[in-house]
Protein backbone atom coordinates (compact mmCIF):
# COMPACT_ATOMS: atom_id res chain seq x y z
CA UNK A 1 0.00 0.00 0.00
CA UNK A 2 1.21 3.47 -0.89
CA UNK A 3 0.57 5.98 1.90
CA UNK A 4 1.08 9.74 1.72
CA UNK A 5 1.27 11.86 4.87
CA UNK A 6 0.81 15.38 3.60
CA UNK A 7 0.85 18.92 4.94
CA UNK A 8 2.51 18.17 8.28
CA UNK A 9 5.40 19.77 10.11
CA UNK A 10 8.06 17.08 9.95
CA UNK A 11 10.39 17.12 12.97
CA UNK A 12 13.28 14.66 13.06
CA UNK A 13 15.97 15.90 15.49
CA UNK A 14 18.39 13.11 14.54
CA UNK A 15 18.48 14.29 10.93
CA UNK A 16 18.03 17.96 11.92
CA UNK A 17 14.78 18.30 9.99
CA UNK A 18 12.10 20.79 10.99
CA UNK A 19 10.06 21.78 7.96
CA UNK A 20 6.78 21.32 6.15
CA UNK A 21 7.48 18.05 4.37
CA UNK A 22 5.33 15.24 3.01
CA UNK A 23 6.22 11.59 3.61
CA UNK A 24 5.57 8.75 1.18
CA UNK A 25 5.44 5.16 2.39
CA UNK A 26 5.41 1.86 0.53
CA UNK A 27 6.00 -1.72 1.66
CA UNK A 28 6.15 -0.51 5.26
CA UNK A 29 9.15 1.74 4.64
CA UNK A 30 9.69 5.39 3.87
CA UNK A 31 9.98 5.74 0.11
CA UNK A 32 10.52 9.48 -0.06
CA UNK A 33 10.43 12.69 1.97
CA UNK A 34 9.38 15.93 0.31
CA UNK A 35 8.62 14.99 -3.29
CA UNK A 36 6.63 11.92 -4.23
CA UNK A 37 8.55 9.26 -6.18
CA UNK A 38 7.68 8.92 -9.84
CA UNK A 39 4.66 6.66 -10.46
CA UNK A 40 3.97 6.41 -6.74
CA UNK A 41 0.60 4.68 -6.20
CA UNK A 42 -1.16 6.60 -3.41
CA UNK A 43 -3.81 4.33 -1.90
CA UNK A 44 -4.20 6.20 1.39
CA UNK A 45 -3.69 9.84 2.28
CA UNK A 46 -3.31 11.14 5.82
CA UNK A 47 -3.88 14.86 6.13
CA UNK A 48 -1.40 16.14 8.73
CA UNK A 49 -2.05 19.85 8.25
CA UNK A 50 -1.43 21.83 11.46
CA UNK A 51 0.06 18.69 13.02
CA UNK A 52 3.53 17.48 13.87
CA UNK A 53 4.88 14.39 12.11
CA UNK A 54 7.83 12.79 13.89
CA UNK A 55 9.44 9.42 14.62
CA UNK A 56 7.30 7.33 16.95
CA UNK A 57 8.43 7.26 20.56
CA UNK A 58 10.81 4.97 22.44
CA UNK A 59 9.87 4.41 26.08
CA UNK A 60 12.82 3.32 28.21
CA UNK A 61 10.72 1.83 30.98
CA UNK A 62 7.31 0.23 31.23
CA UNK A 63 6.01 -2.78 33.11
CA UNK A 64 4.27 -5.34 30.90
CA UNK A 65 5.45 -8.61 32.37
CA UNK A 66 3.90 -11.93 33.15
CA UNK A 67 2.40 -11.04 36.51
CA UNK A 68 -0.32 -9.47 34.36
CA UNK A 69 -2.81 -11.60 32.38
CA UNK A 70 -2.24 -11.59 28.62
CA UNK A 71 -5.44 -9.57 28.11
CA UNK A 72 -4.05 -6.81 30.32
CA UNK A 73 -0.77 -6.78 28.42
CA UNK A 74 -2.68 -6.37 25.17
CA UNK A 75 -4.52 -3.43 26.70
CA UNK A 76 -1.24 -1.80 27.72
CA UNK A 77 0.10 -2.19 24.18
CA UNK A 78 -2.99 -0.35 22.91
CA UNK A 79 -2.33 2.35 25.52
CA UNK A 80 1.23 2.68 24.22
CA UNK A 81 -0.03 3.08 20.65
CA UNK A 82 -2.44 5.78 21.84
CA UNK A 83 0.57 7.56 23.33
CA UNK A 84 2.55 7.42 20.08
CA UNK A 85 4.93 4.81 21.51
CA UNK A 86 6.06 1.94 19.25
CA UNK A 87 9.12 0.72 21.17
CA UNK A 88 9.03 -0.22 24.84
CA UNK A 89 11.86 -1.40 27.05
CA UNK A 90 10.35 -3.79 29.59
CA UNK A 91 11.78 -4.04 33.05
CA UNK A 92 11.81 -7.56 34.46
CA UNK A 93 9.17 -8.57 36.95
CA UNK A 94 10.33 -9.88 40.31
CA UNK A 95 7.89 -12.78 39.92
CA UNK A 96 9.35 -14.02 36.65
CA UNK A 97 12.06 -16.60 36.02
CA UNK A 98 15.66 -15.72 35.18
CA UNK A 99 15.09 -16.37 31.47
CA UNK A 100 11.47 -15.33 30.92
CA UNK A 101 9.49 -16.39 27.89
CA UNK A 102 7.24 -13.36 28.04
CA UNK A 103 9.12 -11.48 25.33
CA UNK A 104 8.58 -14.35 22.89
CA UNK A 105 4.87 -14.43 23.72
CA UNK A 106 4.59 -10.68 23.31
CA UNK A 107 6.28 -10.72 19.91
CA UNK A 108 3.62 -13.10 18.63
CA UNK A 109 0.82 -10.58 18.85
CA UNK A 110 2.35 -7.18 19.63
CA UNK A 111 2.40 -4.63 16.80
CA UNK A 112 4.99 -2.62 18.72
CA UNK A 113 8.60 -3.52 19.47
CA UNK A 114 9.16 -4.97 22.93
CA UNK A 115 12.74 -4.92 24.21
CA UNK A 116 13.14 -6.95 27.40
CA UNK A 117 15.90 -6.57 29.96
CA UNK A 118 17.44 -9.65 31.50
CA UNK A 119 17.90 -10.22 35.22
CA UNK A 120 21.31 -9.46 36.71
CA UNK A 121 21.21 -11.83 39.70
CA UNK A 122 19.32 -15.07 40.10
CA UNK A 123 15.78 -14.49 41.37
CA UNK A 124 16.82 -10.89 42.11
CA UNK A 125 18.36 -12.09 45.36
CA UNK A 126 21.76 -10.46 44.81
CA UNK A 127 23.56 -13.68 45.74
CA UNK A 128 24.53 -15.28 42.43
CA UNK A 129 24.84 -13.98 38.88
CA UNK A 130 22.55 -15.13 36.10
CA UNK A 131 23.91 -16.67 32.88
CA UNK A 132 24.46 -13.33 31.24
CA UNK A 133 26.22 -14.88 28.26
CA UNK A 134 23.03 -16.80 27.51
CA UNK A 135 20.91 -13.68 27.94
CA UNK A 136 23.18 -11.87 25.51
CA UNK A 137 22.61 -14.58 22.89
CA UNK A 138 18.84 -14.36 23.40
CA UNK A 139 18.87 -10.70 22.39
CA UNK A 140 18.10 -8.92 25.63
CA UNK A 141 18.64 -5.16 25.56
CA UNK A 142 20.71 -5.29 28.73
CA UNK A 143 20.57 -6.57 32.29
CA UNK A 144 19.25 -5.13 35.51
CA UNK A 145 18.33 -6.04 39.05
CA UNK A 146 15.40 -3.66 38.90
CA UNK A 147 14.42 -1.96 42.13
CA UNK A 148 16.03 -4.69 44.23
CA UNK A 149 19.33 -3.29 45.58
CA UNK A 150 22.50 -5.39 45.41
CA UNK A 151 24.06 -5.10 48.85
CA UNK A 152 27.17 -7.18 48.10
CA UNK A 153 29.59 -4.77 46.46
CA UNK A 154 31.97 -7.56 45.45
CA UNK A 155 29.15 -9.37 43.66
CA UNK A 156 28.12 -6.17 41.90
CA UNK A 157 31.71 -5.59 40.83
CA UNK A 158 31.83 -9.11 39.42
CA UNK A 159 28.53 -8.55 37.63
CA UNK A 160 29.70 -5.31 36.03
CA UNK A 161 33.00 -6.89 34.97
CA UNK A 162 31.18 -9.87 33.44
CA UNK A 163 28.71 -7.61 31.61
CA UNK A 164 31.60 -5.52 30.29
CA UNK A 165 33.29 -8.56 28.74
CA UNK A 166 30.01 -9.46 27.01
CA UNK A 167 29.31 -5.94 25.81
CA UNK A 168 26.05 -5.90 27.77
CA UNK A 169 24.71 -2.62 29.07
CA UNK A 170 23.72 -2.64 32.74
CA UNK A 171 20.61 -0.72 33.80
CA UNK A 172 21.00 0.42 37.40
CA UNK A 173 18.50 1.84 39.88
CA UNK A 174 20.51 3.74 42.50
CA UNK A 175 18.73 2.70 45.67
CA UNK A 176 20.34 1.85 48.99
CA UNK A 177 19.20 -1.37 50.64
CA UNK A 178 18.83 0.19 54.08
CA UNK A 179 18.44 3.97 53.91
CA UNK A 180 14.73 4.67 53.72
CA UNK A 181 13.93 0.97 53.52
CA UNK A 182 10.67 1.53 55.38
CA UNK A 183 10.01 4.97 53.87
CA UNK A 184 7.14 5.95 51.59
CA UNK A 185 7.85 9.50 50.46
CA UNK A 186 10.68 12.03 50.30
CA UNK A 187 12.28 12.76 53.65
CA UNK A 188 11.46 16.42 54.04
CA UNK A 189 8.84 18.91 55.14
CA UNK A 190 5.90 16.91 53.82
CA UNK A 191 6.93 13.61 55.41
CA UNK A 192 7.37 15.46 58.71
CA UNK A 193 3.95 17.11 58.42
CA UNK A 194 2.15 13.89 57.52
CA UNK A 195 4.07 11.72 59.95
CA UNK A 196 5.23 9.37 57.17
CA UNK A 197 8.62 7.68 57.24
CA UNK A 198 10.79 9.28 54.60
CA UNK A 199 13.32 8.20 52.00
CA UNK A 200 16.32 10.57 52.10
CA UNK A 201 18.10 11.72 48.94
CA UNK A 202 21.19 9.91 50.22
CA UNK A 203 19.38 6.61 49.59
CA UNK A 204 19.96 7.45 45.93
CA UNK A 205 23.21 9.40 45.94
CA UNK A 206 25.26 7.05 48.14
CA UNK A 207 24.46 4.10 45.89
CA UNK A 208 25.06 6.21 42.80
CA UNK A 209 28.52 7.18 44.09
CA UNK A 210 29.42 3.53 44.70
CA UNK A 211 28.16 2.42 41.29
CA UNK A 212 30.02 5.18 39.46
CA UNK A 213 33.30 4.10 41.03
CA UNK A 214 32.70 0.49 40.02
CA UNK A 215 31.84 1.60 36.49
CA UNK A 216 35.10 3.53 36.30
CA UNK A 217 36.95 0.42 37.47
CA UNK A 218 35.23 -2.09 35.17
CA UNK A 219 34.56 0.04 32.10
CA UNK A 220 31.02 -1.34 31.73
CA UNK A 221 28.44 0.66 29.82
CA UNK A 222 25.77 1.67 32.31
CA UNK A 223 22.47 3.46 32.28
CA UNK A 224 20.94 4.90 35.45
CA UNK A 225 17.16 4.72 35.72
CA UNK A 226 14.73 6.96 37.56
CA UNK A 227 17.04 9.69 38.85
CA UNK A 228 15.07 11.84 41.27
CA UNK A 229 17.48 14.31 42.87
CA UNK A 230 19.40 17.37 41.75
CA UNK A 231 22.58 16.04 43.32
CA UNK A 232 22.33 12.82 41.27
CA UNK A 233 22.23 14.87 38.08
CA UNK A 234 25.35 16.75 39.16
CA UNK A 235 27.11 13.46 39.90
CA UNK A 236 26.23 12.08 36.45
CA UNK A 237 27.52 15.29 34.90
CA UNK A 238 30.89 14.93 36.61
CA UNK A 239 31.09 11.28 35.57
CA UNK A 240 30.42 12.18 31.94
CA UNK A 241 33.06 14.91 32.07
CA UNK A 242 35.52 12.25 33.26
CA UNK A 243 34.59 10.16 30.23
CA UNK A 244 32.69 7.38 31.98
CA UNK A 245 30.30 5.47 29.66
CA UNK A 246 27.15 6.42 31.58
CA UNK A 247 23.73 7.75 30.66
CA UNK A 248 20.66 8.45 32.77
CA UNK A 249 16.95 9.11 32.44
CA UNK A 250 14.10 10.73 34.31
CA UNK A 251 10.39 9.99 34.49
CA UNK A 252 7.93 12.44 32.99
CA UNK A 253 6.10 12.77 36.30
CA UNK A 254 9.25 13.66 38.28
CA UNK A 255 9.61 16.67 35.97
CA UNK A 256 6.30 18.11 37.16
CA UNK A 257 5.33 16.76 40.57
CA UNK A 258 6.98 17.30 43.95
CA UNK A 259 6.49 16.06 47.49
CA UNK A 260 3.91 18.83 47.99
CA UNK A 261 1.56 17.16 45.49
CA UNK A 262 0.99 14.39 48.02
CA UNK A 263 -1.27 16.87 49.80
CA UNK A 264 -3.28 14.96 52.36
CA UNK A 265 -2.03 11.42 51.69
CA UNK A 266 -2.86 11.27 47.94
CA UNK A 267 -1.83 7.69 47.11
CA UNK A 268 -1.76 8.52 43.39
CA UNK A 269 1.49 10.33 44.23
CA UNK A 270 3.02 7.25 45.89
CA UNK A 271 6.04 6.43 43.71
CA UNK A 272 9.46 4.79 43.98
CA UNK A 273 11.71 6.73 43.95
CA UNK A 274 9.52 9.27 45.71
CA UNK A 275 8.53 12.67 44.46
CA UNK A 276 11.24 14.99 45.72
CA UNK A 277 11.55 18.68 46.58
CA UNK A 278 10.91 21.56 44.14
CA UNK A 279 14.67 22.10 43.99
CA UNK A 280 15.15 18.50 42.90
CA UNK A 281 12.45 18.84 40.24
CA UNK A 282 14.15 21.98 38.93
CA UNK A 283 17.50 20.17 38.95
CA UNK A 284 16.07 17.36 36.84
CA UNK A 285 14.69 19.87 34.35
CA UNK A 286 18.11 21.55 34.21
CA UNK A 287 19.68 18.15 33.58
CA UNK A 288 17.61 17.91 30.41
CA UNK A 289 18.41 21.48 29.39
CA UNK A 290 22.13 20.75 29.66
CA UNK A 291 21.87 17.36 27.93
CA UNK A 292 23.12 15.46 30.98
CA UNK A 293 20.07 13.22 30.99
CA UNK A 294 19.39 11.23 27.84
CA UNK A 295 15.76 10.24 28.00
CA UNK A 296 12.32 10.90 29.41
CA UNK A 297 10.32 7.77 30.16
CA UNK A 298 6.83 6.92 31.34
CA UNK A 299 7.87 4.41 34.04
CA UNK A 300 4.44 2.92 33.35
CA UNK A 301 3.15 0.80 36.23
CA UNK A 302 -0.56 0.09 35.88
CA UNK A 303 -2.40 -1.21 38.92
CA UNK A 304 -5.94 -1.87 40.03
CA UNK A 305 -8.15 0.70 41.74
CA UNK A 306 -7.95 -1.29 44.98
CA UNK A 307 -4.15 -1.08 44.97
CA UNK A 308 -4.37 2.68 45.51
CA UNK A 309 -6.98 2.52 48.28
CA UNK A 310 -6.21 2.51 51.98
CA UNK A 311 -3.55 4.27 54.08
CA UNK A 312 -0.77 5.85 52.00
CA UNK A 313 1.91 3.50 53.33
CA UNK A 314 -0.09 0.42 52.36
CA UNK A 315 -0.85 1.45 48.79
CA UNK A 316 1.06 0.24 45.77
CA UNK A 317 3.59 2.69 44.31
CA UNK A 318 3.46 3.55 40.63
CA UNK A 319 1.74 5.62 37.96
CA UNK A 320 0.02 4.59 34.73
CA UNK A 321 2.05 6.74 32.37
CA UNK A 322 1.93 5.62 28.74
CA UNK A 323 -0.92 7.93 27.74
CA UNK A 324 0.43 11.00 29.53
CA UNK A 325 4.06 10.74 28.38
CA UNK A 326 3.71 13.07 25.39
CA UNK A 327 1.38 15.68 26.97
CA UNK A 328 3.61 15.94 30.04
CA UNK A 329 6.63 16.45 27.81
CA UNK A 330 4.81 19.04 25.69
CA UNK A 331 4.05 20.88 28.91
CA UNK A 332 7.82 21.44 29.22
CA UNK A 333 7.68 23.21 25.86
CA UNK A 334 4.70 25.33 26.90
CA UNK A 335 6.59 26.33 30.07
CA UNK A 336 9.71 27.28 28.02
CA UNK A 337 11.84 24.64 29.71
CA UNK A 338 12.64 22.70 26.52
CA UNK A 339 12.08 23.29 22.82
CA UNK A 340 9.78 21.03 20.82
CA UNK A 341 12.79 19.59 18.98
CA UNK A 342 14.50 18.78 22.28
CA UNK A 343 11.41 17.04 23.65
CA UNK A 344 11.09 14.89 20.53
CA UNK A 345 14.79 14.04 20.72
CA UNK A 346 14.36 12.84 24.32
CA UNK A 347 11.48 10.63 23.21
CA UNK A 348 12.97 9.21 20.01
CA UNK A 349 16.57 8.77 18.94
CA UNK A 350 18.25 9.49 22.26
CA UNK A 351 16.56 6.63 24.15
CA UNK A 352 17.03 4.47 21.05
CA UNK A 353 20.77 5.09 21.28
CA UNK A 354 20.73 4.01 24.93
CA UNK A 355 19.13 0.72 23.86
CA UNK A 356 21.47 0.36 20.89
CA UNK A 357 18.67 0.10 18.32
CA UNK A 358 18.30 1.75 14.94
CA UNK A 359 15.05 3.61 15.35
CA UNK A 360 13.81 7.02 16.45
CA UNK A 361 14.57 8.75 13.17
CA UNK A 362 13.08 9.03 9.67
CA UNK A 363 14.93 8.47 6.41
CA UNK A 364 14.35 6.79 3.08
CA UNK A 365 14.49 3.02 3.50
CA UNK A 366 13.72 3.20 7.23
CA UNK A 367 10.65 1.42 8.65
CA UNK A 368 7.77 3.90 8.71
CA UNK A 369 7.37 4.08 12.50
CA UNK A 370 5.68 7.45 12.81
CA UNK A 371 3.71 9.52 15.31
CA UNK A 372 1.40 12.32 14.25
CA UNK A 373 0.11 14.67 16.92
CA UNK A 374 -1.85 17.88 17.17
CA UNK A 375 0.25 20.22 19.34
CA UNK A 376 -2.60 22.68 19.91
CA UNK A 377 -5.49 20.42 20.85
CA UNK A 378 -6.57 21.06 24.45
CA UNK A 379 -8.16 18.41 26.62
CA UNK A 380 -8.68 17.38 30.23
CA UNK A 381 -7.51 14.00 31.51
CA UNK A 382 -10.29 11.77 32.75
CA UNK A 383 -8.82 8.51 34.10
CA UNK A 384 -12.02 6.65 33.17
CA UNK A 385 -11.27 7.39 29.51
CA UNK A 386 -7.74 5.95 29.64
CA UNK A 387 -7.14 2.84 27.54
CA UNK A 388 -4.73 1.36 30.07
CA UNK A 389 -5.91 -1.18 32.60
CA UNK A 390 -4.36 1.10 35.19
CA UNK A 391 -6.31 4.27 35.91
CA UNK A 392 -3.78 5.19 38.61
CA UNK A 393 -2.69 8.70 37.74
CA UNK A 394 -2.15 11.88 39.77
CA UNK A 395 -2.99 13.97 36.69
CA UNK A 396 -6.75 13.55 36.80
CA UNK A 397 -8.36 16.86 35.87
CA UNK A 398 -5.14 18.32 34.46
CA UNK A 399 -5.56 20.45 31.34
CA UNK A 400 -3.22 19.26 28.61
CA UNK A 401 -2.32 20.68 25.23
CA UNK A 402 -1.28 18.22 22.53
CA UNK A 403 -2.67 14.83 21.60
CA UNK A 404 -1.63 11.92 19.36
CA UNK A 405 -3.88 11.49 16.32
CA UNK A 406 -2.07 8.67 14.46
CA UNK A 407 0.52 6.04 15.28
CA UNK A 408 2.08 3.98 12.50
CA UNK A 409 4.26 0.89 12.70
CA UNK A 410 5.95 -0.24 9.48
CA UNK A 411 3.50 1.90 7.54
CA UNK A 412 0.44 0.43 9.21
CA UNK A 413 -1.86 2.66 11.22
CA UNK A 414 -2.20 0.94 14.61
CA UNK A 415 -3.91 3.86 16.29
CA UNK A 416 -6.14 6.63 14.97
CA UNK A 417 -7.84 9.04 17.33
CA UNK A 418 -11.57 9.45 17.14
CA UNK A 419 -10.89 13.05 18.04
CA UNK A 420 -9.86 15.72 17.20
Amino acid sequence: MGIAIIGGRLIDPFNQIDALQDIYITDGKIAAIGIAPEYFPIEQTINAEDRVVCPSFVDLRAKLWESYPIQVIQTEILAAARGGITTICCTPDIKQSDTPLSSQVLHEFSPIQIIPLGILTQRFKGLQLTEMAELSKLGYGGVTNGLVPIENTQLLNNALSYAATLGLKVFLYPRDAWLGIDGYCHEGVVSARLGLKGIPETAETITLARDLQLIEQTGVQAHFCNLSTKKSVQMIKQAQIKGLPVTADVTAYHLHLTEHDIGEFDSQCHTIPPLRSPLDRDGLQQGLQEGILSGICSDHQPCSIDAKLGPFARTKPGISGLETLLPLCLRLVQEDILTLNEVIAYLTYRPAQILGIDTGHLACGQPANICIFDPDYQWVLNPAEMVSYGKNTPFSGWKFQGIVTHTLVAGKVIYKATRP
